[in-house]
């Protein structure tokens, strides 16, 4: 039973496979070679989510809420990554901020959007997990009976 128990949960290479999947998007929007709203950007958007759900309902996971929440926070952290490394090449002119911080040095702006475009990322990822934990979860529920 333990051994049935262990094979129906996804593994970290699984769940860090799965999160890779959401990667390519992030590359060809920070590097503008899709439109946002086409129909390469909807595949690129939507795909990935679809696959997870599916792989957690395949796989039988017995909690794929958690199994895709976990994929989800991986998957931001891939975002975040990703985000920083192409920065340069999403935004040719860096962000400013405005009001009482449009007056910091170029380099304390820099340290707080991109701060913020991390943890930005972060939740992107975790929501992205919940939606499609609570979707898996649903389904599962509604498959077994």
């Amino acid at each position: 039973m333990a051994n049935r128990q262990r094979n129906s949960q996804l593994s970290f290479v699984n769940l860090l496979l799965l999160a890779l999947l959401g990667v390519p998007r992030v590359i060809a929007h920070d590097l503008h070679w899709v439109e946002p709203g086409s129909l390469a950007n909807m595949l690129l958007v939507f795909v990935p989510p679809v696959i997870w759900v599916a792989v957690a309902l395949r796989a039988r996971t017995p909690r794929p809420f958690q199994s895709l929440l976990a994929v989800g926070i991986i998957y931001g952290v891939l975002l975040g990554i990703t985000h920083q490394l192409l920065w340069h090449n999403a935004f040719p002119t860096p962000p400013e901020l405005g009001g009482n911080l449009s007056d910091l040095s170029p380099t304390a702006n820099a340290v707080i959007t991109r701060l913020f475009a991390f943890f930005s990322s972060l939740f992107t990822g975790a929501a992205a997990g919940v939606i499609t934990g609570l979707v898996a979860q649903v389904l599962k529920g509604v498959l077994q009976r």
